[in-house]
């Protein structure tokens, strides 16, 4: 019987596979290899001490109980759910996010994976389900070669940098459209589900929020997302950064996470009734997501998303989907939301310090 990966890597023709694990910092590590050499079943292996290198290589003097001082290897294994293909590689490439274990089959307790898991059962031991939605926040600079000197906003589509800060700026975005328009293919590529994009305070920062669902299929997103960011900016000539601080004199970036909890009783239509008591309303975006949260709508399967796609083609007249996706982008950069996340009713707002204390989030607030 041919496993999930291998009937992704025949229906999609993958060459190359890059299996990954994000580390502490949320870099993507692992290894290349041709697709007919992906050991799905055994597993590959990495240093242990993977986990511990920091964004600039280095390592911490002292790792305790952290690895072993052995330095041994730990086995990758792959998650058959997170199989997508990388959109923006010469030839057909697929990548996989890895779970870690020991040789004695014990997961690695330092792996980000198995600590969101750790989390999630304390979650489940009171019968809680949590939902959470991540907004990432990003600067886009100057491609700059030289580290020593400072970093500078991009040149837009109008042959010139921002002038100043340019908060929740149409104008502004639109200046990056191709690299925009570049982000959303990639992310409908990868199953990412984006939710609103606006200019936050910064010279060229950018915030993208994500539809909320599953902790960890979040974590999965956002772990890519930040990767599809770099790599669709290369190719226009810049750099995306998730830095909390690359400027100076800037204001800084930061990943906040909207949480609800809900109760997790009895299956049946009482146990639907009692979740739909703990969730917030949903807004125009975001039904989909609240009804696969309520159990009233299955998430929706790789292969039967494929093949949805596949008989819709054939009916979709050329330039249809295109124009579809613009709009619905320009819908989210209008950020013309309904309360949602257990926010306050003021999410219309051109200032955010206008908004009711109740509405402000825990990050804003530190700013």
């Amino acid at each position: 019987m041919v496993s999930e990966i291998r009937q992704f890597f025949r229906d999609h023709g993958i060459q190359e596979v890059e299996a990954i694990i994000p580390d502490m910092a949320g870099i993507a590590r692992g290894k290349i290899m041709p697709a007919e050499k992906f050991a799905e079943d055994g597993g590959m292996r990495l240093p242990e001490s993977v986990f511990l290198q920091t964004v600039t290589g280095d390592y911490p003097l002292e790792t305790g109980e952290a690895m072993s001082p052995a330095e041994i290897d730990i086995v990758l294994k792959a998650d058959p759910r997170t199989v997508r293909r990388v959109p923006w590689a010469a030839e057909p490439t697929a990548q996989v996010i890895h779970d870690c274990f020991y040789a004695d089959g014990r997961r690695v307790s330092m792996a980000p994976r198995h600590v969101l898991r750790n989390v999630l059962e304390l979650y489940a031991q009171r019968g809680w389900e949590p939902i959470v939605a991540p907004e990432l926040e990003f600067y886009l600079v100057e491609q700059n070669k030289d580290a020593d000197y400072p970093l500078k906003p991009p040149v837009g589509r109008s042959g010139r940098a921002e002038p100043g800060r340019q908060s929740y700026s149409i104008a502004a975005v639109n200046e990056f459209d191709p690299y925009f328009d570049d982000i959303y293919q990639f992310c409908e590529d990868q199953d990412i589900e984006i939710d609103t994009l606006i200019h936050e305070d910064g010279p060229a920062q950018m915030e993208i929020n994500l539809i909320h669902g599953a902790p960890l299929d979040l974590a999965d997103q956002a772990f890519l997302f930040k990767r599809t960011a770099r790599e669709a900016a290369l190719r226009h000539k810049m750099y995306a950064t998730f830095m909390a601080k690359p400027h100076a004199k800037e204001p800084g970036s930061a990943m906040h996470i909207h949480r609800r909890s809900a109760e997790v009783p009895a299956r049946g239509h009482g146990a639907v009734l009692r979740q739909r008591e703990l969730l917030p309303a949903p807004d125009a975006l975001s039904v989909r997501a609240h009804q696969r949260a309520l159990g009233l709508r299955q998430p929706h399967g790789r292969t039967a998303r494929a093949d949805v796609g596949r008989a819709g083609a054939a009916r979709r007249e050329p330039g249809r989907r295109r124009r579809r996706q613009s709009l619905h982008r320009h819908r989210r950069i209008a950020r013309l939301r309904l309360p949602r996340h257990g926010r306050g009713r003021a999410t219309l707002r051109s200032d955010r310090r206008q908004r009711p204390r109740s509405a402000l989030r825990p990050a804003a607030l530190a700013r």
